[in-house]
């Protein structure tokens, strides 16, 4: 996880996109001692809806762009390094699909990729399950 720096938001209108790196200089600064897996554990603990992703994945941009022009939600989106990535599958538990990329979570639980969300929210599924973890107020139409 990478250098923790403020971004400008998203050109699309997609949110703000937090970097993270192990450094002390900042006020926000990370656990050093904190292992790869329980930084992952409590990123998803702490947010409602998370993203992990890798460097330049177009899937991301089509999960983010999903959910902030359907639902109005602005996921939290961790980028992370490929040495990372294999930390979530222990987390997720060893699920069928715990190695796809990217990664989405709702209230502390696994989706999965694009391919589920998308079923999640054409099942009609996707609504009901923001609202329950807050993510959204009022149920969208």
């Amino acid at each position: 996880m990478q250098g923790v720096r403020r971004y400008s938001p998203l050109t699309d209108g997609g949110g703000v996109t937090l970097e993270l790196t192990t450094t002390t200089n900042s006020p926000l600064a990370i656990d050093v001692t904190e292992s790869t897996e329980m930084r992952i554990r409590r990123l998803i603990s702490e947010n409602p809806v998370v993203i992990f992703t890798r460097t330049g994945c177009c899937m991301c941009h089509v999960m983010k762009r999903l959910l902030l022009s359907a639902v109005s939600v602005h996921p939290t989106v961790i980028q992370l390094e490929e040495e990372e990535i294999a930390a979530l599958p222990e987390v997720a538990g060893a699920a069928e699909d715990c190695g796809e990329m990217p990664a989405m979570y709702i209230g502390g639980t696994r989706v999965g990729g694009l391919e589920s969300l998308v079923a999640l929210h054409l099942s009609g599924g996707l609504v009901p399950k923001l609202a329950e973890v807050g993510a959204i107020t009022e149920m969208v139409l």
